[in-house]
This record gives structure tokens, C-alpha cells and sequence, in this order.
């Protein structure tokens, strides 16, 4: 019976394990793919400036690429300020929350060195690290970061809510940031993401206003999730649920629930086939 339990117990961490792996990876590739397409666009070459029209179709197409991808494996979050609006609406638990946020983190950073080790010296300059225009005012960027990611994060809950009609999220995610960025890079370059900001900002090693990449993004995320979790489409958690939610114990207790049936009839063979998948984990 004790044997039984172990084996059982080993079988859920390799399993967590082996989920939250594939899941932290998927943020990262999707984080640095992001940052070196989207950011690669906004490259200032010689012979010829970049549009405004050409970084918001390029990022379009990044976002509804990394989206794609890896959106079964993790969510698509990319972006810490979903992450933050997910953990708010009681949709991820704080613990893998704050391991999506460092494996955006580093994943901009790498896919932000990659474009600057393949980028000619004559074309890097401040590698497309986001700015406030002169003639707008601290408040002001904030303030337009505030709303374009509240509006961001409310297309990403639209199109991946159960409740609504099936469509397709990389579409629709990628359409918002294309209009976030066709009137936002007149005002801050468009960030919506601090990641997207840190990991070229820590390459080159630029941090002037870095703070409003981070307290725009982040308090338009948690708007748009107070707006879309508990106004325009309530949910019916419990409290007790929600706290189950922000320490992991819900996800615990789902995948517990994979294989009920078979908590009392383990055999031996059963308990070298769960050894086997903790080997390969």
C-alpha cells in the first residue's frame, strides 16, 4: 500500500515536472522569437528607415507565429503583463506565474543578443530600446502603455476564454498588438510588454525611463483583468478556489484527478511503468 502511494506520488511530480518544463520552455522560445523578429524590424539600416506600417505587420506576424506555436504548451503568455493578468483572474498559480515571468525575461534577453551578434554595427545603434518622444511627458507614456496593453490583455482573455466563441488566438492577439503598435510607436516606440523593453534594454545597456515599460504594461494588465474576470464576464470561483489557484494546489489536484480509477489497483507492472516515465522526466 505505502510502495503504491510513493510510486503514485513520484508519478504526479514527474508529471508536474515534466508539464511545467515543456510549459517554461515554450515562454522562453516564444519570448526570444518575439523580441528578435519584432524588434529586428525596427532596426534603423542606412539605406532605409523602417515604417511604422512595417513594425506593426512584423510584430502582427511574430505575435500570431509565437502564439501558434506554443499556445497548447503554455498559454502564449509571452509577455509579463498577461502573466500578471492571468494570476489576478485566478488562472495560474503565483509559483508559475513568477517562472513564466523569469523565462520571458531571459528568453528576451537571448533572442535581444541574437539580433545584436547578427546585426552589422552600422545598422544596431540603441537596438530598437524603447523611448519617450520628446514631446510627450512621463504621465503621458504611462499613460499609453496603460491603455494599450489593458486593450491587449482584453483580446488575449476574449480569444482564449472556453465561455466565448472558438476562434483563433494567434489571430486576434497578433491584430491587437499590430494596433497597439500602429499608434503607440509615436509615443514610446510601443512596448506593451516589458519584456520586450528589458531584453534589448539589457543588452545595450540602456535604462532611461525603463520604469514605464513596467508599471504601464502592468497596471493596464490588471485593469483589463478586473474589467474582463469580474465585470464584463464573472466567474463563479469560490474564494477557497481562487487561493487554491494562486498556490498551485488546484493544478495539483487536476492532474491527481487524471487517472482516479486506478489509485487502488496498481500493480507491480504499474509501478515500473511510472518508474519509467519519472527516468525519461
Amino acid at each position: 500500500m505505502e510502495s503504491g502511494r510513493c510510486s503514485l506520488a513520484r508519478m504526479l511530480v514527474c508529471r508536474l515536472w515534466t508539464t511545467v518544463s515543456k510549459a517554461l520552455f515554450a515562454e522562453f522560445l516564444a519570448t526570444g522569437l518575439y523580441v528578435f523578429f519584432g524588434v529586428g524590424s525596427a532596426l534603423r539600416w542606412p539605406l532605409g528607415l523602417p515604417s511604422v506600417l512595417q513594425i506593426a505587420i512584423t510584430f502582427n506576424l511574430a505575435t500570431a507565429m509565437v502564439v501558434q506555436v506554443t499556445w497548447k504548451a503554455s498559454g502564449a503568455h509571452v509577455n509579463p503583463a498577461v502573466t500578471l493578468a492571468f494570476l489576478v483572474g485566478s488562472q495560474i498559480s503565483l509559483p508559475r506565474a513568477v517562472a513564466y515571468v523569469a523565462a520571458q525575461l531571459a528568453g528576451a534577453t537571448v533572442g535581444a543578443a541574437l539580433l545584436y551578434g547578427v546585426t552589422p554595427g552600422e545598422a544596431r545603434e540603441t537596438l530598437g530600446v524603447n523611448v519617450v518622444r520628446n514631446s510627450v511627458s512621463t504621465s503621458q507614456a504611462v499613460a499609453v502603455e496603460l491603455v494599450l496593453t489593458l486593450q491587449l490583455v482584453l483580446c488575449v482573455f476574449a480569444s482564449t476564454d472556453s465561455r466565448q466563441t472558438s476562434a483563433s488566438p494567434a489571430a486576434i492577439i497578433g491584430a491587437s498588438v499590430a494596433v497597439g503598435h500602429l499608434i503607440g510607436i509615436y509615443f514610446t516606440g510601443c512596448s506593451m510588454n516589458p519584456a520586450r523593453s528589458f531584453g534589448p534594454a539589457i543588452i545595450v545597456g540602456k535604462f532611461t525611463v525603463h520604469w514605464i515599460f513596467w508599471v504601464g504594461p502592468l497596471t493596464g494588465a490588471v485593469l483589463a483583468s478586473l474589467i474582463y474576470n469580474f465585470i464584463l464576464f464573472p466567474d463563479t470561483k469560490t474564494l477557497a478556489q481562487r487561493l487554491a489557484i494562486l498556490t498551485g494546489t488546484a493544478e495539483v489536484e487536476k492532474v491527481e484527478g487524471v487517472e482516479p480509477q486506478k489509485k487502488e489497483s496498481q500493480s507491480s507492472s504499474g509501478d515500473m511503468e511510472m518508474e519509467s516515465v519519472c527516468q525519461v522526466a
